[in-house]
């Protein structure tokens, strides 16, 4: 069987985690033969050039680039994949004629959220009902999503997000992770997130300073990028600014969450629904509380 796994990116997140953990399982069957197409060349996890994988760089000169569906289609031509799997909307568009050109099955794999509601001729709301008539079968990391998305249930499935335990066995020693990252006080609170508009920074900072004004023991670790950051930055008061900090992308982060005693993710509700939180999952392998807005 020959899959070409199709996504956006493999910058940090919980989406391209799960496409890399995948990609590692299904490269132990040797009757399955994956190839990948991706259309950044930002690559968040090192661990994909390891693997008997040939990658395809297919670039993006604007969101919308018409010669994504050209350079798709010789690739599909030449690669004769029995299966795309489409890990993310727009990909789902580019893949959907092409995959019905050759005669190739679909997987649609973009409900990685749960939106409360999905938003009516929204951007989601319109590629949905454009790939999933289309699809062989639509994949959702939670059956929430499945709901929230209106999916047919017939060739609807949900395979919940995984975690491999082998990246929990060599952790770096606490007191080195605080040391190396400054980290002075006895207690860690943190929240692993990108800086985008789906998460809420906001709350997690100003939660932060509320506490900081009754007990000095505390550090709060904030650890993703995004176009948020500098914004959020600057909602730190300067007397926090020792307290607060801001890691950026991490590569080693199961060492970072160890050294928590109290994981947060808080999701902007107004936009965003979780599916199945991968920062919540790394949370709980680590055996650290969690704190998370209720949604999704």
């Amino acid at each position: 069987m020959r899959i070409l796994h199709f996504t956006n990116s493999l910058q940090a997140g919980g989406k391209e985690r799960q496409l890399v953990e995948l990609l590692k399982g299904l490269s132990l069957h040797k009757d399955i033969v994956c190839q990948l197409a991706v259309m950044s060349s930002d690559v968040h996890y090192p661990v994909i050039n390891k693997l008997n994988i040939e990658i395809h760089y297919l670039i993006r000169k604007s969101k919308k680039d018409p010669k994504i569906l050209l350079k798709l289609y010789d690739l599909c031509k030449a690669a004769k994949p029995d299966i795309i799997h489409a890990w993310d909307s727009m990909t789902s568009i580019y893949a959907l004629p092409i995959a019905k050109k050759f005669g190739i099955k679909l997987i649609t794999g973009m409900i990685r959220n749960a939106p409360a509601k999905l938003k009516l001729f929204g951007k989601n709301w319109f590629r949905s009902k454009l790939t999933f008539p289309f699809s062989d079968i639509i994949v959702s990391n939670s059956h929430a999503g499945i709901k929230s998305y209106v999916a047919p249930y017939s060739k609807s499935v949900c395979i919940h997000n995984g975690f491999d335990f082998e990246r929990v066995e060599h952790l770096k020693n606490k007191a080195i992770v605080k040391e190396t990252n400054k980290i002075r006080n006895d207690k860690v609170v943190g929240m692993v997130a990108s800086f985008s508009n789906n998460k809420d920074y906001d709350t997690f900072i100003t939660a932060a300073q509320s506490i900081l004004q009754v007990r000095k023991d505390v550090s709060f670790l904030a650890i993703g990028d995004g176009v948020n950051l500098e914004k959020c930055r600057k909602l730190v008061k300067p007397q926090f600014r020792n307290k607060i900090k801001f890691l950026g992308k991490q590569k080693d982060i199961e060492s970072i969450v160890n050294i928590f005693d109290v994981g947060v993710l808080l999701t902007n509700m107004r936009v965003h629904g979780e599916g199945i939180s991968n920062s919540i999952m790394e949370y709980m392998a680590l055996r650290k509380p969690v704190v998370a807005t209720n949604g999704g």
